[in-house]
């Protein structure tokens, strides 16, 4: 099974608010902008005309991996609150 059909398997029920929190002035000089590309679920997209990362939080699947491809450590990464967030199911 491919990925985009693993993620099709998942049901989300995202927040009012985001869960990430990402510091703008340091991903303005951020020059890999890892979180862009190292998320399975493509959370996070760099805006060009805004010079703003843009958080797509609806979709993450909470695996983390861009707090730990931030190489300015700048992602506040917390868990959804109580029932919000994504839940897997077998497929």
């Amino acid at each position: 099974m491919n990925l985009d059909k693993m993620l099709y398997t998942l049901k989300y029920t995202p927040d009012d608010e985001s869960h990430l929190k990402p510091d703008n002035e340091k991903c303005k000089i951020c020059k890999s902008r890892n979180c862009t590309y190292i998320c399975p679920a493509h959370v996070y997209e760099w805006d060009e005309e805004l010079n703003k990362l843009i958080v797509n939080y609806e979709n993450c699947l909470e695996c983390g991996a861009c707090r730990i491809a931030c190489e300015h450590h700048c992602i506040d990464w917390r868990y959804p609150k109580g029932t919000k967030g994504v839940t897997f199911k077998q497929g």
